[in-house]
């Protein structure tokens, strides 16, 4: 019956006829139901119990609660629980144990790795000082190597021996007119290491000596005093001078009284050999009162020769004596530049006397003139100057008529016309400066045509000599092609067309030219002088006198201060600086040619060499040759090319290298009165390699502090006294400055040993140029049309701050005793510009520009007093000695340049608005 009322609901209905809709709503019934209930027992049911557990353990007494935590003790009050908490405590005890064990063990390991640093360390200083004994026990070697090779003993000095009084046995030439050297001169009283002696009479121990012009002899015997050459000792001296002239014309003797009083010279021994009569003119109408004297084997030194009185190689064509008591004002003579001036060329004279006229009175005392007479160019040369006058192609003035009366002059010479100071101004507008000789051939050079030519290169007019027969002062030493146009009279119809082919840049090059001879040979009577000296002394060929150096008072000081290591000094990055040196001090090898150059390089020294040639004998910067090596002593270190040792990067770190390898510098550090920052500085000097020794220049009058205690830094520190407060004494060449490089530091300068390393080894690629750190520059104002000096950061530059660089010793020498004095003297008036006279001073000399090397940006001593520099009216003063500075020298010697040198190991940070400069690595 079950089984028929199932079958009975399936097929829809109650019984046979059934009813499915009701089927179908039951079973939708049931689904909906058992969701419903579905939802709430999984949604609510959570609900409530999470309700109930949290707010169960809420209830005020703790024993009731049934879910919340219980305390350690209650738990332990359980058997089971109490083992557990036993095992627990056990356990975080053993763990504190072995928490301290490793701390322990931890501190050990760092103590040890510790002492391994310090091993490594002791082994890497260990191995650099054995590498610097195998440098010295090689350095050592290689001289042993060199000094037995060249197998040459030591040599002494000669004996000197002194000649008879007599001089007996001298030969006699077969004519005075053929003395020469060889024949008329006695070499055995100058022996190459005699010192050159010169002995002087005194004039006024004569008659002729009252008829001498009053300035010519108080001149020259104020340069005779300060003369090195000079001896009082006439027995052993090698040449022998007197002064005849300048004479004035009333009471000058007649020719044969002064014959007669030569003659009875103590020393004249017959025929006056190894004497030099001196005939100085003041003015262009001196006479060449000597022409009708015998003056025998005699050296004759004038302005005015004859051909036939004339002796090439013997006798001296002497400038003239203008500037006979006073020197030269330099803010007189015009500016260098601009090149050209309103004249092309000026010519102002008067021919007094014809040539024909002439050559019936001037007669040689020992022959007659032969042939025919030499042509006439006058006439012609007038016709052609008027022309190019006329033409007015160029601005060029001409006159061959003074306005005045002309001056008194020799026959066929065109004499001057007007004043000097007349004469001085048109010059000054003149580009070239003619210079007509005289007509008469046999008159090789007066004292008219060397006035013309003395004021033409005093005011900067380019000489321009119509006759090459002339024979302009001192030419056998001077190449006056360099500095003046020589031109055949003959070619008179292309002087124009000559001196406008010439470019701007020969013409400043042979005016420049122009102004070094005449401030070095012609200025003052000391030039006069000495250069006839020099030119006696270079034909015999004995050396130049050594130039004085300044002798170093020596402050007495306690030092024993062990100096410190600055982290900044000693932080050299990957830059090995070499090896402090283990040998004392190694001075730069003496200059040992002084014998042979006087031979050798005659025209090079007087042409070109930054000072007179009797005061510098030699330019320092030439390369040393292979060849050359044996006179530089032990320590040049040549090796042969090819295979062989050198041309490692780590060797070029350890060592100089070069050339020269074995070099050394001298830090010289002006201070005042600033003890605490002059300690710190030389501090940081410790351990600097190469340092010869420091030489600080103590500027102030105070002395030191007596308990001051100076710093031990490994080498020499000589504190030097001054005269007077002076910052030309930066450059004093000093006696204890031992070495050719020097580094000028100022005392609160703040350089790395590395960058200092850097510059030392910059400047041994470029000894004849200033290398240093901070660059500056000079501009032009035009409003002002003036020249300024700038400090603010810029590409180029034309200077380089003294206060740290090296330079080469030799331009303290020139800096000291060539430089004009008027330079000096602003400097102390100021007391500021020295750094600029000395920049200006290389490029004048050079025509070089400063190398700037460049620094980590920590030139200047944080925390040090401030410095002059800061002071407004630094700049202002600095602007006025760069204007004078130029006035001095006659034009601008500064050359720009944008060539920097860095080091690619300093790695440098450039800031981006820097980084636009060139850098030249």
């Amino acid at each position: 019956e079950l089984m028929t009322g199932y079958t009975m609901l399936r097929n829809g209905g109650v019984g046979n006829g059934g009813q499915p809709w009701l089927l179908r709503w039951s079973s939708r019934i049931r689904l909906t139901w058992l969701s419903f209930t579905l939802f709430i027992i999984l949604v609510f049911f959570p609900l409530i119990a999470h309700y109930y557990l949290t707010t169960i353990d809420d209830a005020d007494d703790a024993g009731k609660r049934i879910f919340g935590p219980r305390t350690g003790n209650e738990l332990c009050e359980v058997k089971h629980v109490q083992d557990l908490c036993r095992i627990r405590e056990s356990v975080s005890e053993e763990l504190l144990q072995l928490e301290a064990k490793r701390q322990e063990l931890n501190s050990e390991i760092a103590k040890l790795n510790l002492k391994i640093e310090a091993c490594k360390k002791s082994i890497e200083n260990a191995k650099q000082d054995l590498l610097q004994l195998k440098n010295v026990i090689s350095q050592t070697e290689h001289s042993y190597k060199e000094l037995m090779a060249q197998n040459q003993p030591k040599l002494s000095l000669p004996i000197r021996l002194l000649p008879d009084k007599d001089d007996a046995t001298f030969p006699l030439p077969k004519s005075i007119r053929s003395c020469r050297l060889h024949n008329c001169f006695d070499y055995s009283r100058c022996p190459l290491t005699s010192g050159f002696p010169v002995y002087v009479y005194n004039s006024d121990d004569y008659p002729f000596g009252s008829s001498l012009d009053p300035l010519i002899k108080q001149a020259f015997e104020a340069t005779v005093r300060t003369n090195v050459y000079v001896t009082e000792n006439a027995n052993i001296a090698c040449v022998y001078i007197i002064l005849v002239g300048e004479m004035q014309e009333p009471v000058m003797p007649k020719p044969t009284e002064l014959e007669q009083q030569l003659h009875s010279l103590p020393y004249w021994r017959t025929d006056g050999h190894n004497h030099l009569i001196i005939n100085l003119s003041r003015k262009s109408e001196t006479q060449n009162f000597l022409y009708n004297i015998s003056t025998g084997r005699a050296m004759l030194a004038q302005s005015t020769f004859y051909d036939v009185q004339y002796r090439p190689g013997f006798d001296i064509v002497v400038s003239p004596l203008v500037h006979a008591m006073s020197e030269p004002n330099f803010l007189e003579i015009p500016p260098q530049v601009p090149v050209k001036r309103k004249y092309l060329f000026s010519f102002q004279g008067e021919k007094i006397e014809s040539l024909r006229s002439s050559l019936q009175e001037v007669r040689s005392f020992e022959e007659e003139i032969e042939g025919n007479a030499p042509a006439d160019y006058d006439d012609r040369i007038i016709t052609t100057l008027k022309a190019v006058q006329d033409s007015k192609l160029d601005f060029v003035l001409v006159e061959f008529t003074c306005k005045n009366q002309p001056k008194a002059s020799l026959p066929t010479e065109w004499a001057l016309c007007g004043e000097r100071d007349d004469r001085l101004e048109l010059l000054k507008l003149s580009t070239f400066a003619l210079i007509i000789t005289p007509g008469d051939t046999r008159l090789v050079i007066s004292a008219g045509c060397a006035m013309r030519l003395f004021e033409a290169l005093e005011v900067g007019a380019i000489p321009v000599v119509l006759g090459e027969q002339v024979q302009l002062p001192y030419n056998d030493v001077i190449r006056w092609n360099e500095a003046a146009l020589i031109i055949p009279k003959p070619r008179i119809t292309e002087v124009h067309f000559l001196l406008r082919s010439i470019s701007d840049n020969d013409l400043l090059a042979m005016r420049r030219q122009g102004r070094f001879l005449w401030e070095t040979y012609f200025s003052t009577s000391d030039n006069v002088f000495s250069t006839v000296l020099a030119i006696i002394r270079t034909r015999i060929q004995i050396p130049a006198a050594p130039i004085r150096e300044e002798t170093a008072v020596e402050i007495p000081h306690r030092s024993g201060k062990a100096a410190g290591t600055d982290p900044n000094m000693a932080d050299n990055g990957d830059l090995d600086l070499g090896p402090v040196e283990t040998e004392p001090p190694y001075a730069s090898p003496k200059y040992l040619r002084n014998f042979t150059l006087t031979a050798m390089d005659i025209y090079r020294n007087w042409n070109s060499a930054p000072g007179p040639f009797h005061l510098f004998p030699y330019t320092p910067f030439d390369p040393v040759l292979p060849s050359e090596a044996k006179f530089l002593g032990s320590g040049t270190g040549f090796r042969p090319i090819g295979g062989g040792a050198g041309g490692s990067g780590k060797e070029f770190q350890a060592a100089l290298g070069g050339n020269v390898p074995r070099e050394q510098f001298t830090v010289v550090m002006l201070t005042y009165e600033r003890e605490e920052v002059l300690m710190n500085s030389l501090e940081r000097l410790n351990g600097l390699p190469y340092l010869n020794k420091v030489v600080v220049v103590w500027n102030s009058p105070k002395l030191p502090s007596e308990d001051l205690l100076w710093p031990d830094i490994g080498v020499p520190i000589m504190v030097v006294r001054t005269e007077k407060n002076s910052l030309n004494n930066r450059f004093l060449p000093w006696d204890e400055i031992e070495t050719e490089a020097i580094l000028s530091i100022d005392d609160d300068a703040h350089l790395r040993h590395d960058e200092i390393m850097f510059g030392f080894r910059v400047w041994r690629e470029a000894r004849d140029r200033i290398v240093g750190f901070p660059g500056r520059y000079h501009a032009w104002d035009i409003p002002h049309q003036s020249w300024l000096y700038n400090s603010n950061y810029s590409c180029e530059l034309s200077m380089v701050l003294t206060g740290a660089a090296f330079f080469h010793k030799y331009y303290a020498y020139l800096y000291s005793y060539v430089m004009p004095q008027a330079i000096r003297d602003m400097v102390d008036e100021y007391i500021n510009c020295e750094d600029i006279a000395m920049n200006f001073l290389v490029s004048h000399l050079t025509r070089k520009p400063p190398i700037k090397v460049t620094s980590r940006w920590t030139f200047r001593c944080p925390g040090c007093p401030q410095a002059l520099s800061h002071d407004d009216s630094h700049f202002h003063e600095r602007h006025k000695c760069i204007n004078f500075f130029v006035k001095v020298y006659g034009y601008m010697p500064l050359l720009y340049t944008q060539f920097r040198v860095d080091s690619v190991l300093f790695k440098t940070r450039l800031p981006h608005d820097k980084t636009k400069c060139f850098k030249f690595i």
